[in-house]
């Protein structure tokens, strides 16, 4: 199938069944095109779309984007999860904002130079938002196109991903820019599927090495696999005598960085040096049921213990990183997945 008539296919099928009424597809500008971007990496459209337009709501500038303050952003970005895309989208918005005179670059190198954005997402903003020829290549793109032309090998391979690069080149075209990029994002995301593609509906089946050779779940390669590593915390309620909760902020990098959580120690031996070095004293405690939670590179298994504390003198040690909160009204603090399970838990 020659690229002239892969890309007539695809846009044929696009012009009948493509996305067209996505909120990021309305009022189509760099701004919301790069937020839903980031957004929509590692998660669904279905949990992006109340995230966006609230999102959009609050910071319908790159301007107000950029002048907000790091909670802000948090807050609105709390339940998605990868926080560290929320924290790189705030800097690239400042970068933007001061460097930039509030206008995205208008070319794929400068793009990528800014924070969290890589070649596939520049090349997205790119021509969507500017229809300037830039190709792109997220996880739906290297499923088409691992399947399309059976290419061996786990994508996340250098040579594998080189590969396909030179392959989604060869494919974009010099017009429609904008349409061509999201039906190569739509057929992933609705017929070329991780799991149950529906080959029978998409246009491209009858030129797919896959599946005419009857191997689609082949593709595409697995990533080697690897036991995923367990860690263990215990996680501090500490509770005032007002029914307040300790929150204290994170460091700005790392795990949960510049997110509010709760204290935590790696056993409970530790429990009178933490109790000591923030002023307070233990009064009566509570276990409460472990859970786990889940990264991308490890198991996290949460035991929580709910203490009622009291300050053990008149100077309670405090600092602009620790907070006393509501457990049902914490305010608008960028707060991590599983702290916000457990307040709500109380």
């Amino acid at each position: 199938m020659t690229p002239a008539a892969f890309r007539k296919t695809v846009l044929a099928w696009y012009d009948r069944h493509g996305r067209k009424d996505l909120p990021w597809q309305q009022d189509i500008s760099p701004y919301r095109v790069w937020v839903s971007e980031i957004m929509l990496q590692q998660t669904q459209v279905s949990t992006v779309i109340p995230y966006f337009l609230r999102f959009m709501k609050r910071f319908p500038t790159v301007q107000k984007l950029a002048s907000a303050n790091q909670d802000e952003v948090l807050h609105l970005w709390t339940g998605l999860g990868y926080y560290a895309r929320a924290r790189n989208l705030h800097r690239a918005a400042q970068i933007v904002a001061t460097e930039h005179g509030g206008k995205f670059p208008a070319n794929v190198d400068a793009l990528s130079s800014l924070p969290g954005i890589g070649r596939s997402t520049a090349g997205a903003i790119a021509s969507i938002s500017m229809e300037l020829r830039a190709p792109i290549l997220d996880g739906n793109v290297k499923r088409v196109l691992t399947r399309f032309h059976a290419v061996a090998g786990w994508p996340g391979d250098k040579p594998v991903e080189s590969k396909l690069w030179a392959i989604a080149e060869k494919y974009t075209p010099t017009e429609r820019l904008r349409d061509y990029t999201q039906v190569m994002m739509d057929l992933g995301a609705t017929l070329c599927t991780r799991s149950k593609p529906r080959c029978n509906d998409c246009p491209l089946a009858k030129h797919c090495a896959a599946f005419q050779a009857g191997e689609v779940s082949r593709y595409p390669g697995k990533k080697p696999s690897k036991a995923t590593p367990i860690r263990q915390t215990l996680m501090l309620l500490l509770e005032n005598e007002r029914g307040e909760i300790l929150l204290e902020q994170r460091p700005p990098s790392g795990l949960w960085g510049g997110l509010w959580c709760l204290p935590e120690i790696s056993d409970s031996a530790l429990l009178e040096t933490a109790l000591t070095e923030r002023g307070l004293h233990a009064g009566k405690k509570q276990s409460l049921p472990d859970f786990r939670h889940t990264f991308s590179h490890f198991h996290l298994d949460i035991s929580p213990l709910r203490i009622k504390v009291k300050p053990a003198s008149k100077q309670v040690r405090e600092s602009a990183r620790q907070r006393w909160v509501r457990h049902n009204s914490p305010g608008e603090l960028g707060l991590a997945a599983p702290i916000k399970k457990l307040l709500e838990s109380l």
